[in-house]
């Protein structure tokens, strides 16, 4: 776990230039950049504040296509996402199911509590605002699942 952590702090230290340098900041005006490897490939990611490879809060944006899907992982802290366009799925387990996901449209908010396995996906282009407490690390319930090692 320190290690995917470690590695994830890593990674997020080359989104740099997308941490927001004024605030406040326009939806036109972010600035994005491909996610983490530890996430699947197509989505692109905004760190809006704070830094989550670091302690301390944080929030981030993440952009993603239709048909995204992101296998049954967890999280050491809390994870809290609003949904702010698009259709995103999320479910509780130790894989992804499809039929034992909850869609959530813009407006939309749900919590994934800490070290509890879950999974979502995406049915339209989605963009999800994504706060929490740093520093932010990524576990796979099946470490094939995990982008980062293929």
């Amino acid at each position: 776990m320190l290690k995917l952590a470690s590695v994830l702090a890593l990674l997020l230290v080359g989104t740099a230039p997308l941490f927001a340098d004024d605030m406040p900041v326009n939806a036109d005006s972010i600035k994005r950049g491909p996610a983490p490897a530890v996430l699947p490939a197509g989505a692109n990611l905004a760190v809006m504040a704070g830094d989550p490879s670091k302690d301390g809060s944080f929030v981030l944006r993440l952009k993603m296509p239709a048909g995204y899907k992101i296998a049954a992982h967890n999280h050491p802290t809390a994870e809290y996402i609003t949904v702010l366009s698009g259709n995103f799925h999320i479910g509780m387990g130790d894989k992804l199911d499809e039929a034992k996901g909850t869609e959530l449209t813009a407006g939309g908010f749900g919590i994934a509590p800490a070290a509890t396995n879950h999974f979502a996906w995406t049915t339209s282009d989605t963009i999800i605002q994504v706060h929490g407490e740093g520093p932010f690390a990524i576990t796979y319930v099946n470490p094939a699942d995990d982008p980062s090692k293929k």
